[in-house]
């Protein structure tokens, strides 16, 4: 599992030209689903995102937490994370999750979010989006759950 994660201080998606989602301070993850990826592997995945301290304090050094600022989450699929670039010029994705398995562990990492933040907005699983944001900072982390775990 990849999450690529940008500090936004605004950000939405936009689907057949009708805004789905969106959010203020927060963070929009675009979330990478592999073929051996489970739920223990997001349960994981989600601690380590929610537990980031990526936030400035009053000091201005990065100590607080998407909760400590009242944060939100904006969470895209994102299967390209999973491109394969190294024969030829054209990616494969193979090592993407199938889309059964990708939208199931999509909608999980979704709810399990939804109980820890307020507010968690999402993209279309499969639909061909829009993504607009103002990262803040610039400041922008990829988690790569074979890295980490």
């Amino acid at each position: 599992m990849k999450m690529v994660i940008q500090r936004v201080s605004h950000a939405s998606v936009t689907v057949n030209m009708e805004k789905i989602g969106s959010i203020q301070q927060g963070f929009l993850i675009l979330l990478g689903i592999s073929q051996e990826d489970t739920q223990e592997i997001a349960d994981k995945m989600i601690r380590k995102l929610l537990g980031l301290r990526i936030f400035s304090d009053e000091n201005g050094k990065t100590n607080l937490s998407l909760k400590d600022v009242n944060g939100s989450l904006l969470i895209v699929s994102q299967f390209t994370l999973y491109a394969d670039c190294k024969k030829g010029n054209r990616p494969s994705f193979t090592r993407a999750g199938k889309p059964e398995l990708a939208n199931q562990l999509y909608e999980y990492i979704l709810a399990e979010c939804r109980k820890e933040i307020s507010i968690v907005e999402s993209g279309s699983f499969g639909a061909e989006m829009k993504v607009e944001l103002l990262n803040d900072g610039p400041f922008t982390i990829l988690l790569d759950s074979a890295e980490l775990f």
